[in-house]
């Protein structure tokens, strides 16, 4: 259902977008979590580290998937906002052409110099062949995944964050299925795993397309719009280039992190796998109510409605500091408990008791710094709504270089204890600079509309002026 996100109540706008979202993301780190469970007790803690240590070189390329796709649906929706129904066509058509140029290179990048990246992220040896194996029939997925989020990404831009849910659910449900069946009774190990993944993304894509065209036909392809031009292209990827920067560098900052992690053993790289997991699982409703600002500041700023983003980001940033202290009082007390489940307990030795201490302390650090990741996902996420791709992307470079130096130098000093600050750190280091940002833009363009108002004041004056 196309819904308008420049009438109604702001904060009940945002909630009922967001909700979706926050559902079709736990499903998702269910699915994530579930995975790794199967593979940390159908195979061993070895497969689960394997996993844990290839994928941040996935998640850089993933990124840039997400990021790129996510940019070009700004546009999308700016045009929607705009109630430019012949913009929005010309903007699906464009975005596919981007879209599908990026897959082809995201592809045969992540198969060709796979070997390199996994020697460079410092993959143990013992692990490096199931690590090989699960990251290249991964990568035989890119394309489908960055299809599907550009799918789902147009289906948002009109408002409609119900419909990708269903989608994901099925997914998430199928994935799984697969995941037991291909783990579980064919014992493929890790590559059972990824192929489930292989498959479940086929799916999606095959169903979210089929569905969007009977649905919403102002996204179908016409042949009266299917002309390229470089302007419209231009103004997508001013956007989409941007913003695929700013993910790939959280990105790499975080493949950094895990560089560091993995020099510290099997058990380390376990331990915290298993912890991400949780905290990203813990972090969604932060992440939901992100994504909602974005969409609903590019269709306000498409109708050049700047008051109704400000209330908006009021509203986000109070339902980010609420649940900041939920997501601590929930993962601080709960996630050593959430953290056993990675590991088969009935056989649990002293070493998987560590691994269970790790992740512990991992969270426990974590938690006390939720509110700055809630500031970076609310005030991040406006600002690329509104078109503003830049400082988005120096927050994404300061998180690269506090993470990094964190990560590094803190391992040096503290050991893998060090590891635990650097997310921490980048977290409060971007926020506090993204808030800056915000209201900095929000100034400008302020004065910049009553100068405006004034000029076409005194014009109107001049114009209605009586004559001698």
């Amino acid at each position: 259902m196309i819904n308008d996100l420049t009438t109604g109540h702001p904060l009940k706008q945002i909630v009922q977008f967001a909700l979706p979202l926050l559902i079709g993301n736990l499903f998702m780190q269910l699915y994530q979590i579930s995975d790794m469970i199967i593979v940390g007790r159908l195979i061993n803690v070895q497969a689960l580290a394997a996993i844990g240590a290839s994928a941040p070189i996935y998640m850089v390329f993933l990124m840039i998937a997400f990021g790129f796709t996510g940019g070009l649906t700004v546009i999308t929706a700016q045009r929607f906002g705009a109630h430019d129904d012949d913009g929005v066509r010309q903007s699906v058509f464009h975005c596919l052409l981007a879209a599908l140029t990026l897959s082809v290179v995201l592809t045969l990048g992540l198969t060709l110099f796979l070997r390199p990246l996994l020697n460079l992220t410092n993959v143990p040896a013992e692990i490096f062949t199931q690590a090989y194996d699960f990251m290249f029939v991964l990568s035989l997925s890119s394309t489908f995944i960055i299809i599907y989020n550009l799918l789902s990404g147009f289906i948002r831009a009109l408002g409609d964050s119900k419909t990708p849910l269903y989608f994901l659910i099925f997914c998430t449900v199928l994935n799984v299925i697969l995941n037991l069946i291909f783990i579980g009774m064919f014992h493929w190990g890790v590559i059972g795993s990824a192929s489930g993944t292989l498959i479940a993304n086929v799916v999606s894509v095959i169903i979210c397309y089929v569905y969007m065209w009977h649905k919403f036909p102002l996204l179908r392809l016409s042949p009266l719009f299917m002309h390229f031009h470089w302007q419209i292209m231009r103004d997508h990827l001013r956007l989409a280039i941007p913003m695929a920067l700013q993910f790939s560098i959280l990105s790499f900052s975080i493949m950094i992190v895990q560089s560091v992690c993995n020099s510290f053993g099997a058990d380390v790289i376990a331990a915290f796998a298993a912890a991400l997991r949780i905290e990203q699982f813990a972090t969604q409703p932060l992440l939901a109510i992100g994504l909602s600002m974005a969409t609903f500041a590019a269709q306000n700023w498409g109708a050049n409605l700047l008051s109704r983003i400000r209330h908006g980001v009021r509203y986000a940033f109070l339902l980010a500091s609420v649940i900041s202290i939920l997501g601590f009082v929930l993962v601080r007390y709960i996630g050593e408990y959430m953290i056993a489940m990675f590991i088969d307990g009935a056989n649990a030795g002293e070493s998987d008791v560590a691994l269970i201490e790790i992740g512990e302390q991992y969270l426990v650090i974590s938690t006390m710094f939720y509110f700055f990741l809630g500031l970076i996902f609310v005030f991040r996420n406006t600002i690329q709504g509104m078109g503003k791709p830049l400082l988005p992307l120096l927050s994404s470079i300061t998180e690269l270089i506090t993470r990094a130096f964190a990560a590094i130098y803190l391992a040096h000093l503290l050991g893998y204890e060090g590891i635990m600050y650097a997310s921490p750190i980048s977290w409060t280091a971007a926020g506090l600079l993204v808030v800056c940002g915000y209201w900095y833009y929000m100034h400008r363009f302020s004065q910049e509309r009553w100068r405006w108002q004034m000029g076409a004041v005194r014009q109107y004056l001049r114009e209605n002026e009586p004559q001698d």
